[in-house]
This record gives C-alpha cells, sequence and structure tokens, in this order.
C-alpha cells in the first residue's frame, strides 16, 4: 500500500486560513512541511533534513521519536489508553512515585494534567486554598499559559492577548542585569529589583498576596538569567509576608539548565514546581507538585480527565528513566557550555549582536538593529536563512529579538560545530 502524498507547505497554509482560529501562526516566510522526526533531526514533506535546536520549544529533550519512549507507547497504547483517575491505574501513581525522587526538597505530591498552562491554573488554586488568600505577583516579560489566568499572569505582551485580564495581579520587573530597568550593574547594585517586590506588595496589594510566580529564567521573556542572589533574596522577602514561591519550570524542568529543575541551580527550594513539556517525552502533559502540608489543603474532590493517563504516564516514566541512567542533565551543564563558548566568540566581532546569555542548554542571542534593518527583522532574516540551511532556531524575547538555541539534551559536539559555522557564514554576510 503506497503511502500518502504531503499536502505541501501551501496547501496547510490554506487550510489553516479557512479552517482554524488565525491566533495560531507559523515561524517563517517559506515554511516547510514537517512530516517525520528522528533524534536531532527534523525532515520536510521534500525529503529536506533540519538540525533541530529548538526542541518543540524545550519538549523534546531526548530527541524526535526516541525508541525507548515509542517502544514503551505502542505497548501502551495497545493494552490500555484512557480511563481516568476515577478508576485505579498502575503508571499514574508509578510516575508519580519517581517523581518524587527527583523533586528537590520536601516537594514530594504530585497532580497530573495536560499543559503548563493548566498546571499553572492547578498551582494557583492550592496556593489560594492554602493561604487563603486570592492575590498574586508575577514577573514582568514572563510567560505562564494561554489560559485566562495564565494570561492575566503572564507579563509579556506578545502573549498577553486578552483584553480584560484577571485582577488581583502586579507584575513586578524582572531581574534583567542587561538593560536594568533601573539603569544600574551588577555589582554595584542594590538590587532594587527586589525592593521593588516589597514595594509592590505594600502599596500594590492588601499586603497579604498568595504568592509569587516567577520562571527561574525567563524563556520567552528572551533567556533572561537572573544575578546569582536574587531568588535567595526573594524567597526572604516573600517568607516576611508569607507568601509562597511557585516556579514554573514548564521550560526550565528536567535537565535543561544542567540541574533537575533550574531552581536548583542557586540553591532555593519553592513551595510549588509547574511544568511539563519535556517529561512527557513528546506526548502533552503538565504537572503541579507540592509538599505534603501544601498539599493537605487540596482535598475536594478534582480532576484531569487525561491528566497522567496511562499512555502519557508510561512515556514519561521512560524519560525519566533515560534523563537518570544518562546522567544528561550533568552532561548538559558541560555541552551547554561548549556551545555557550563558541556563541560567545561572536562578542565584539558581530555589531548586531548585543549579548549573549544563558544557562546549559537553554540560550539566548539578543540582536540589535543594523543600519539597514531593525533587530526584529535581522532575527527573522537569519532564522529564515539558518532554516533554509537545514537548522531550526527559536526567537524570543519582547522585541522578539533574541535567537534562542534550546536543543535537545543528546545534542552532540559535532552539531554544535555544524550549527555555529552555519550561523558564522551568516553572520559575515549581514
Amino acid at each position: 500500500m503506497s503511502e500518502t502524498k504531503p499536502l505541501g507547505p501551501q496547501e496547510i497554509i490554506e487550510k489553516k486560513k479557512k479552517y482554524m482560529i488565525p491566533c495560531v501562526y507559523h515561524f517563517y516566510k517559506n515554511p516547510p512541511q514537517i512530516v517525520r522526526g528522528q533524534g536531532m533531526y527534523l525532515y520536510d514533506s521534500q525529503g529536506k533534513k533540519y538540525l533541530d535546536f529548538y526542541s518543540g520549544v524545550s519538549v523534546n529533550a531526548l530527541g524526535h521519536c526516541h525508541p525507548e519512549i515509542t517502544d514503551a507507547i505502542c505497548k501502551q497504547v495497545k493494552t490500555l489508553q484512557h480511563t481516568t483517575t476515577i478508576y485505579l491505574t498502575e503508571p499514574i501513581v508509578n510516575l508519580a512515585e519517581q517523581m518524587a525522587h527527583v523533586l528537590p526538597g520536601e516537594i514530594c505530591k504530585t497532580f497530573f494534567c495536560c499543559s503548563g498552562s493548566e498546571a499553572n491554573e492547578g498551582a494557583a488554586l492550592l496556593a489560594t486554598l492554602y493561604t487563603g488568600r486570592n492575590e498574586f505577583l508575577a514577573l514582568q516579560n514572563s510567560l505562564h499559559g494561554r489560559t485566562k489566568l495564565g494570561m492575566s499572569l503572564t507579563g509579556l505582551s506578545f502573549w498577553r492577548t486578552d483584553p480584560n485580564p484577571v485582577g488581583s495581579i502586579t507584575h513586578v520587573p524582572a531581574p534583567t542585569c542587561y538593560n536594568c530597568h533601573f539603569g544600574q550593574t551588577y555589582g554595584q547594585c542594590q538590587f532594587q529589583c527586589i525592593q521593588e517586590v516589597e514595594n509592590a506588595i505594600q502599596t500594590s496589594t492588601s499586603g497579604k498576596p498568595a504568592a509569587m510566580f516567577v520562571e527561574p529564567i525567563q524563556g520567552n521573556g528572551g533567556i533572561q538569567v537572573p544575578p546569582a542572589e536574587y531568588y535567595s533574596k526573594l524567597r526572604q522577602v516573600l517568607d516576611k509576608y508569607k507568601m509562597l514561591l511557585i516556579a514554573d519550570e514548564v521550560q526550565t524542568g528536567f535537565g535543561r539548565t544542567g540541574k533537575m529543575f533550574a531552581m536548583e541551580n542557586w540553591n532555593v527550594i519553592p513551595d510549588i514546581i509547574t511544568g511539563g513539556k519535556a517529561l512527557g517525552g513528546g506526548t502533552p502533559i503538565g504537572y503541579f507538585s507540592t509538599t505534603e502540608k501544601i498539599a493537605q489543603s487540596y482535598t475536594h474532590p478534582g480532576a484531569s480527565t487525561f491528566g497522567g493517563n496511562p499512555v502519557t504516564a508510561v512515556a514519561a516514566l521512560a524519560f525519566l528513566k533515560i534523563l537518570k541512567r544518562d546522567c544528561l542533565a550533568e552532561r548538559t551543564d558541560k555541552i551547554g557550555q561548549q556551545l555557550m563558548n563558541y556563541l560567545k566568540s561572536f562578542l565584539g566581532k558581530y555589531p548586531f549582536i548585543a549579548d549573549i546569555r544563558g544557562k546549559g542548554l537553554m540560550i539566548g542571542i539578543e540582536l540589535k538593529a543594523t543600519e539597514k534593518m531593525d533587530a526584529t527583522v535581522l532575527t527573522d532574516t537569519i532564522l529564515e536563512k539558518m532554516k533554509d540551511s537545514g537548522f531550526l532556531l527559536g526567537k524570543t524575547g519582547p522585541g522578539r529579538n533574541v535567537l534562542t538555541f534550546m536543543p535537545p539534551l543528546i545534542v552532540a559536539e559535532s552539531d554544535i560545530y555544524e550549527i555555529v559555522d552555519a550561523l558564522e557564514k551568516i553572520f559575515r554576510n549581514i
């Protein structure tokens, strides 16, 4: 039996226009139709292969179609696909047990759902139940989801499309040492970004918010890495007002930054961790996890129809097994530093590069305008040329002007050499 011929990019675009809500956008002026993935590579309808350095926005942490994960999924699909949580199944509790083994500190209880957005909704509910309060703080330039509350917590205008956000949410300046909000320099500043958190609590809230949401490293905000002392100082302020710290690890979790969870880079343990993406091994997943004490405040019946379903649970169990067995978090710290060192060699060499920052395999190159084009157009131009050369990168930042590298954690040194060389060839011609 012959395979069905792919529609092709243009017909897919026409069908999107005709049948899909227009908010569903895509990269590139001339986008390919992706039909297959294997390891570090994606393949289009014309048979062209692309070295994937974006991982489906940090989802495919073990590459595409990892054979062990794929085998686990196929076996489970043929056995039991779905029952929901009103019936007892084994994979969901085994996954919760394995999560308890890798979560930091006393965090040991998990609720499974289907996306990071749903996880953040659940975390907000849990914080409200535990504290009896209903106000939240979040950082400017953050992204916490596409739901009503998630968009309201989001501090990034590109993704905050809801014209009437939920109230009782206060945004405070993010700790961005490059282009500091206060015109200060790290090492000489007085951490005014921390002072602004306390100012906001005192002047813009009742004085008793439930919690503060943070992305340990802001992803869509432009790969913003906070100064080393930020989270320990933030924790002191939140503890003073009996507020919870909620770490949104949707993009940063499970080895992406060289630690199992990014907050561990600063030895700060949040009260609630949310996540998803990489854990599902390519299947839809979300979760929020907390301590025994906080978990006991959520006893009223709750459910997520597909959360922790058998297929996703076995995929996640296989993912965690491989991640730990192959020591990929530790490996990410080393190979991520190699990628960073190569990219930093571009600083001062090309005048349109403003900054290079990141941690592990989560790195961004912030671009600035040239005489011929602004930074956003420059970013899109480079992305298009890289795609044409067989390389896929991302773009982030409030101005959509940060080239973003989040390759699978299995990336090889040879892959790094290849993409850096391709990038420099394009830089030379700008």
